[in-house]
């Protein structure tokens, strides 16, 4: 897509600082990152969501995200990784291409990754679930 920040990245339109690209990928450090490492993962082929994705692509995108993870992890002597996809305005996604954030944890950092858990009663598990 033209004008898709992330479409002009991978055209090389405007800087990256790349760790990553093979055929279908590429993965480019977070510029606002969540902890030293915060790297993007995405098709180079514009889809605006996991919707919109194409299913083989999508499995090679992720497939690329392990990979960069396990590095990651391995380089930075990370305690852990987030691996996080979010999907429209309201999920938090930001620029609307798909893409994952690969996030490595410390013991010690200060990122929060929460969300409220709320009750529910057996029935409302039983409609979600037909």
């Amino acid at each position: 897509m033209e004008n898709c920040l992330f479409c002009r990245i991978i055209r090389g339109e405007i800087p990256s600082r790349r760790v990553y690209e093979d055929k279908d990928s590429v993965a480019f450090l977070d510029i606002n990152p969540a902890n030293p490492g915060h790297t993007l993962v995405m098709p180079k082929k514009h889809a605006e969501n996991i919707f919109d994705a194409d299913d083989e692509l999508l499995g090679r995108v992720i497939v690329a995200a392990k990979v960069i993870s396990k590095k990651i992890k391995e380089s930075l002597n990370a305690d852990g990784i987030n691996v996080i996809q979010n999907n429209g305005r309201h999920a938090g996604q930001i620029v609307n291409h798909i893409h994952f954030h690969i996030i490595p944890r410390f013991a010690n950092d200060t990122v929060i990754i929460s969300y409220p858990q709320i009750k529910m009663e057996d029935k409302d598990f039983e409609e979600i679930q037909k």
